[in-house]
């Protein structure tokens, strides 16, 4: 980069009124010092060009300067960071800031008031604006360093004296001030940073500093004073009432006990109430001038512990998510070992038909796990997200029962565990979602097998009380330790943390449960006596009784049905051994089936091959699935194909894409094989039964 072009520094230590001052300018852009210095060579002034902050604050450290103009946006510290740097310098702590700037929003602006800005001047600038604005600042610099003349001049005045004894303290209170912000901003840990406020209040601010933190329902979780001084003591009662003033009012206040005044100062950030802070000290101490320097350290102390907080919130969360990536490649690594395995012994020669029905039974039921593992982290992150819908329904609480019952039975009978049922013998109605509301019971039975020995009891329990039903799974197994109860319900948070990670699973259960209770207007809650004491999770939901029915019969899940007559069928993915394993597939049930990998050669193949149907993926290289879809609904031979999207892609916004581009059906990976084998057994009354249903 070029040195900038300067004209030469005044000095500003001398007499003379005409002696030139200077101004900084501060932006990278070339062009535009050559704008600021055509438009404010009229005032004749020193312009000094500074392309980076970096620049500016050697500039600042040689020379004195009326005024500062800086740009907010440059690339290696922007102008807000700069601003706060200047600050930090004595001589500079005062030199009014007007930043230039394109944009800027409320925050923005509130933090570069808070920095010291004086102004803001939008980009263009306009000539006249902007001269007269810097036009006030020299006069004020000149008129400035003129008092300081004059006052140099009569300090052996009385008068003058008064005015150097008022501008020594200013000093000391900015001396004091920058030395407090340093002391506050040293450490982002919080008890270093309440150790900083304690250290900047006594006893500079009273003799005495109490400081409560307040949790997150305006609750004291927290007090702590120092030092005990005698006298300085204050009443239980008082204090308590003292600090609901600055927690729950949010009010700065004084009051006098006796001859001690204690000020009441509320820490606030923003909308958030992090505590108070309360200051003993002689009534008389606490003078306008003290409680105008209380209220500065006290906002800038909230700064700082609001800081700390968020800096512990984004380490925290930064493990959190570390643990999960590594729980999630864990998991996802444990069914790919007996896979290969399982694929392994496949290939061997001389297999036993038994064996390899043995290592097909290996592989499906890994397969599952997996899938069930990926459903389970889309499930939660649609949820959090706010995209899923429950579709309710009046269904019968026995039926609800029933369905999570027989989804879950199948584990504990693995682990040789006995599961009991328990429900109230007049039949409940709940309005709900039937899939849903089994997926959390089914969750809460699975999660007590998981962390329940072989041969131990699990209980499903449910009891009616004014219109709530409460069902409540208890298990005999690991408990869960107090300190921990409280954030079981928290997203990718396990109790079992160990390298060995025996029980497994990803953290996402009872997340799930949780969320799908609430969106059905309930709530959840857990209790446990300890490690090894067992546990129980309960969930709440609105209920009724009703009259005994039958509980409604479930339509049984649809098997494959055999093609009327062989259908051509086109499989388009750019994952071969996706193409070709479902290739193998559906050709053994009797399908003549075509595969692509690519957009352009899925069209050669259909305008020669005319299927059926399509199974297209939507994530393909080059023309996406979209695309493709486009063009095969204009081929003559594809206009009434059966058109299936294939795909991973899941989401509300991928489905709507589907159908505007002119899939028949969206599908995610992996497809159920029974209700695809049925769809192509009949594609035109697929279509219709599809259409009839939406």
């Amino acid at each position: 980069m070029a040195a900038p072009v300067t004209t030469r520094p005044a000095p500003l230590g001398g007499a003379g009124e005409q002696e030139k001052v200077n101004i900084l300018v501060v932006d990278d852009l070339p062009e535009k010092h050559v704008v600021f210095r055509t438009i404010l060579d009229e005032l004749d002034q020193n312009i000094v060009s500074a392309r980076s902050g970096q620049e500016a604050l050697r500039f600042i450290l040689e020379m004195e300067f009326a005024v500062i103009l800086l740009d907010v946006n440059m690339p290696d510290i922007d102008g807000l960071e700069t601003a706060g740097l200047i600050r930090q310098y004595r001589k500079s702590a005062q030199t009014p800031i007007v930043f230039i700037t394109a944009y800027v929003d409320e925050i923005q602006a509130a933090r570069g008031y808070a920095l010291g800005a004086v102004d803001y001047i939008p980009s263009p600038v306009v000539p006249d604006v902007l001269r007269s604005k810097v036009r006030v600042f020299v006069e004020l610099f000149r008129m400035n360093r003129q008092l300081k003349e004059q006052a140099a001049e009569r300090e052996a005045l009385a008068r003058s004296e008064a005015a150097r004894a008022a501008a020594e303290e200013a000093i000391q209170r900015a001396d004091y001030l920058s030395d407090a912000s340093q002391t506050l901003s040293r450490s982002l840990a919080l008890e270093d940073t309440i150790n900083a406020l304690f250290e900047v209040a006594v006893p500079a601010l009273g003799d005495r500093a109490v400081l409560a933190l307040a949790g997150p329902d305006g609750e004291i979780k927290r007090t702590e004073s120092r030092p005990a001084l005698p006298g300085a003591e204050l009443g239980r009662d008082l204090l308590r009432d003292c600090l609901a003033v600055a927690i729950g009012e949010r009010r700065f206040e004084l009051r006098r006990e006796g001859g001690r005044g204690v000020a009441i100062c509320p820490l606030l950030a923003g909308d958030r109430v992090l505590g108070a802070l309360l200051l003993i000290g002689p009534h008389a101490q606490f003078d306008s001038a003290r409680l105008a320097l209380v209220k500065e350290v006290v906002s800038r102390a909230s700064i700082a512990m609001e800081n700390a907080r968020l800096y512990h919130a984004v380490q925290e969360a930064d493990r959190r998510k570390n643990e999960f990536l590594a729980m999630l490649a864990h998991e996802l690594r444990n069914p790919l070992a007996p896979i290969r395995n399982a694929v392994h012994i496949m290939q061997g020669d001389d297999v036993a038909p038994a064996r390899m029905n043995w290592a097909r039974d290996v592989i499906g039921r890994q397969a599952d796990h997996m899938a069930r593992l990926i459903d389970d982290l889309l499930d939660v992150s649609r949820i959090v997200q706010g995209k899923v819908v429950v579709q309710p329904e009046r269904l019968q609480l026995s039926t609800l029962v029933e369905r999570a019952v027989e989804a879950a039975s199948p584990r504990v009978a693995a682990m040789d565990q006995t599961l009991s049922v328990e429900v109230p013998q007049q039949e409940l109605a709940l309005d709900g979602d039937l899939v849903r509301l089994s997926q959390v019971l089914s969750n809460l039975i699975n999660n007590a097998s998981k962390f329940s020995g072989p041969n131990t009891r699990i209980q499903l329990k449910a009891s009616y009380v004014d219109g709530t039903v409460r069902i409540s799974v208890r298990d005999e197994g690991a408990g869960i330790d107090p300190a921990f109860l409280p954030h079981i319900f928290d997203l990718f948070v396990q109790g079992d943390q160990t390298l060995d990670r025996s029980q497994g699973g990803l953290g996402i259960g009872l997340t799930l449960v949780k969320h799908l209770v609430e969106l059905h207007g309930g709530r959840v809650g857990a209790s446990s006596a300890g490690p090894g004491q067992g546990t129980e999770v309960s969930v709440w939901l609105p209920a009724q009784p009703m009259e005994s029915t039958p509980a409604p019969s479930l339509a049984p899940r649809p098997k494959a049905a055999a093609a009327k007559a062989p259908a051509r069928i086109l499989v388009v993915d750019d994952l071969v051994a996706s193409a070709d394993t479902l290739m193998t597939l559906l050709e053994m049930e009797g399908f003549e089936v075509r595969t692509a990998n690519e957009g352009v050669t899925a069209l050669k193949i259909a305008d020669e091959f005319k299927p059926d149907v399509v199974l297209l993926d939507i994530g393909l290289p080059g023309m996406n699935g979209f695309e493709v879809a486009n063009r095969l609904r204009s081929l003559p031979c594809c206009r009434e194909a059966l058109l299936i999207a294939l795909t991973g892609y899941g989401e509300a916004e991928s489905r709507s894409r589907s159908a505007q581009a002119g899939f028949d059906f969206h599908m995610v990976k992996p497809a159920d094989v029974n209700l695809l084998l049925t769809m192509l057994a009949d594609p035109q009354r697929a279509r219709k039964d599809h259409a009839r249903a939406h």
